[in-house]
């Protein structure tokens, strides 16, 4: 197997889930053949929507156990428009496994690759290269996460509740600084910036605060700060100017949506979602029932976030082999685009998702 011998081998649980998530394991062995030195055990885990119409349960019986074995997650887009809960919310056990697993640090990477659609004149467009890093287990979408923790719920209200505790907090502060160290030994800008809204609420003034207290720990890197309605301002005055943006669940959900818009599309959006034990790692974009089946869907979003789940893989065991895969992944990706080999349908071009995946393939 490539040009190493294996020395260690990782377990990775698949959830396809629903829609149009893609067999990005051929891309992930791909790159493994060619660097060689590790091996990956898959083991697959039924879960979504579709699993639920048949069964009644959003995951297969100890699914949620199993995947906590594993060495990193990897979830397919889950949910369809028809099928819901009885409560009337999408299916979905993703929100529970982060809460299960702590899965505290989104971090969704925004980069504009060659010949890929410009949703902004300035020629600067072309050097966005950012990450949105958002907590993932708190904030407005603690409710969610378990469906019960809805304090007040009748048919005159319904509240919500909005979490921020320090425990977490500082975990995340401290993971936005690392990143953005780790970021600065490879050319980055060495910058953490903090959107918030603490002008107005005491728990954005509380996240603030701990991003006060954690970044003092790291002199080397910049710390700036923005409300949460200028930052969306600026992202369409100059997003080329920040790094990593830290921020709770609902904003960076929002935004991350509005920044992954500037570099092309939702198609180009990874995820990975990691703890202190655990990461899971997914394309942001949802299922799009509307283009299933139809193989119109670009799968690079799927595909970078198995670049993702490997440079986890490396942080985690130290083994430079898969940061290795990881970076040889992002290469094939960024050099099909330069070449204009990679041409997505969602970007007007000719290629669907088989044939995206085949020129990465082939490339790497």
């Amino acid at each position: 197997m490539g040009i190493g011998m294996i020395n260690s081998s990782f377990q990775v649980a698949v959830i396809k889930g629903d829609g149009i998530g893609i067999d990005v394991t051929d891309v992930v062995d791909a790159a493994r053949d060619r660097v060689g030195g590790f091996a990956l055990d898959y083991n697959f885990i039924s879960a979504g929507a579709g699993y639920y119409k048949e069964t009644g349960h959003d995951i297969q019986p100890g699914g949620e156990e199993s995947a906590g074995k594993a060495d990193a997650i990897f979830l397919g887009a889950i949910g369809l428009p028809a099928i819901r809960y009885n409560d009337g919310t999408e299916i979905s056990p993703h929100l529970r496994l982060r809460d299960r697993f702590q899965l505290y640090a989104g971090v969704r990477p925004v980069r504009a690759f060659p010949n890929t659609p410009r949703r902004l004149a300035d020629p600067r467009a072309q050097n966005i290269d950012m990450v949105i890093l958002r907590e993932s287990t708190e904030c407005l979408f603690y409710s969610a996460a378990v469906h019960n923790r809805c304090p007040v719920e009748n048919d005159d209200e319904v509240q919500d509740i909005l979490r921020i505790t320090r425990p977490t907090t500082e975990k995340l502060h401290d993971f936005a600084f690392k990143l953005a160290r780790k970021r600065k030994d490879h050319g980055g800008k060495g910058k953490v910036t903090c959107v918030d809204k603490a002008n107005v609420f005491k728990s954005m003034a509380f996240f603030r605060q701990i991003f006060d207290e954690r970044g003092r720990g790291f002199p080397d890197i910049e710390k700036t700060y923005s409300y949460v309605d200028a930052q969306a301002l600026e992202f369409i005055r100059r997003p080329w100017d920040f790094d990593v943006l830290v921020m709770e669940n609902m904003f960076g959900d929002i935004l991350s949506d509005l920044a992954g818009g500037l570099v092309g599309g939702m198609g180009m959006a990874a995820c990975g979602e990691i703890g202190d034990h655990h990461g899971l790692f997914q394309p942001a974009h949802g299922s799009a029932p509307d283009i299933m089946g139809q193989d119109k869907a670009n799968p690079l979003a799927a595909i970078l976030s198995g670049a993702l789940m490997l440079d986890y893989l490396a942080d985690k065991s130290g083994h430079r082999e898969l940061a290795a895969a990881a970076g040889i992944i992002e290469a094939a990706v960024w050099a099909g685009f330069e070449a204009n080999a990679i041409r997505p349908m969602e970007f007007g071009g000719d290629m669907g998702t088989v044939a995206v995946t085949k020129e990465v393939v082939g490339r790497i």
